[in-house]
């Protein structure tokens, strides 16, 4: 069946389908103009885990969300499909973690020299695989927009764009990174770790195209991470969440914050949205968050800015999204969030 006999037979109003593929949708990855890529990915982390599950929890989320969006009525006939889940990443990622954990212990409660050989060894797998881990990356983004498709990725941690960018950086001369995040994200390693999430936008610094960076919503972040921006001030812009709402307790809107916030960015853009951005009652369970943060509708608000902004924007990756034990509240506004984002980068082309 043709993709225009999917549509025409679809039924948008009806209970999304779980044997169907993402939001209940009929499309094919050939066949969907928008195509997300999961990255089941969180070697790294050091404090929550169970973002490695991010993916498979927003797709069975993703039935329970209409498809009718005010803003983007149309979205679903263009067709979003989301790209075969990775299981060997999946496993290399759990077992990966596992060697990580050495390097942690160490560093937390010392050792004598069989644990330092240990966690030096250690070290050198996890960076050498997470160098790989990014490589496929790129190489699966690459693939799905010479096929001319738009993309999303889901991860995973936040350390998982990074070869995204840099399949952005093969076919862009420059872009910028809007940049939704709890945290800055620069350090240049973290716990010894030179692919952590939080390092991915130091870097996306080393990606000679990335033009700038522009960090909203941001309530942590340590010295090192302060002189790096101090250095790269003219590529990195931050706006914390503490100062936009000072500006608005004393009268600034929204609106005006955003137009700023915008007005920073070049002429393409990426948008790179760690769900610990909002407020903490709407992901209690991703890995590492901070009071404070955006509600749902101010980001959402961000985001449809910038789609009406005239500014092409090039793709997204959403990270961070971690299921809780009892529930799935995070992967729901996960899964609202993501539609969001398709609505704004189908629009902002």
């Amino acid at each position: 069946m043709s993709k225009a006999s999917k549509i025409k037979d679809f039924d948008p109003n009806s209970p999304g389908n779980a044997q169907a593929g993402i939001y209940g949708l009929p499309f094919t990855a050939e066949e969907a103009d928008i195509v997300l890529v999961p990255v089941p990915w969180e070697v790294t982390t050091s404090y929550g885990g169970g973002t490695a599950k991010g993916p498979e929890a927003i797709m069975e989320a993703s039935f329970q969300v209409d498809l009718f969006h005010p803003e983007f009525p149309d979205l679903w006939k263009r067709g979003i499909a989301l790209d075969e889940i990775p299981d060997a990443l999946l496993e290399q990622s759990a077992a990966l973690k596992k060697e990580a954990a050495h390097v942690i212990d160490l560093l937390v409660n010392g050792g004598g020299g069989n644990a330092e050989k240990r966690a030096a060894k250690a070290l050198k797998l996890v960076n050498e695989e997470s160098a790989v881990m990014n490589d496929w990356v790129q190489q699966r983004t690459g693939y799905w927009m010479d096929q001319g498709k738009l993309i999303g990725l889901v991860g995973g941690d936040h350390s998982t764009p990074l070869g995204m960018y840099r399949a952005h950086a093969e076919r862009h001369h420059s872009f910028g990174i809007l940049h939704f995040d709890a945290h800055l994200d620069l350090r240049k390693a973290y716990e010894g770790f030179t692919g952590s999430h939080a390092s991915i936008m130091y870097n996306a610094l080393q990606v000679p195209q990335v033009e700038s960076i522009v960090s909203a919503g941001i309530r942590d972040f340590c010295e090192e991470e302060a002189r790096v921006f101090a250095k790269e001030k003219l590529r990195v812009r931050i706006h914390r969440s503490a100062e936009l709402r000072r500006e608005q307790y004393e009268g600034a809107t929204w609106q005006q914050q955003c137009d700023r916030i915008l007005a920073q960015l070049p002429e393409k853009v990426h948008i790179s949205f760690d769900i610990d951005a909002l407020d903490p009652s709407l992901c209690p369970h991703t890995g590492t968050p901070v009071p404070g943060g955006f509600a749902f509708e101010e980001a959402t608000y961000l985001l449809s800015r910038l789609a009406n902004s005239g500014k092409q924007i090039i793709g997204f990756d959403l990270v961070e999204v971690t299921p809780g034990p009892h529930g799935d509240w995070d992967a729901n506004v996960g899964a609202r969030l993501l539609w969001h984002l398709c609505g704004v980068l189908a629009k902002g082309q």
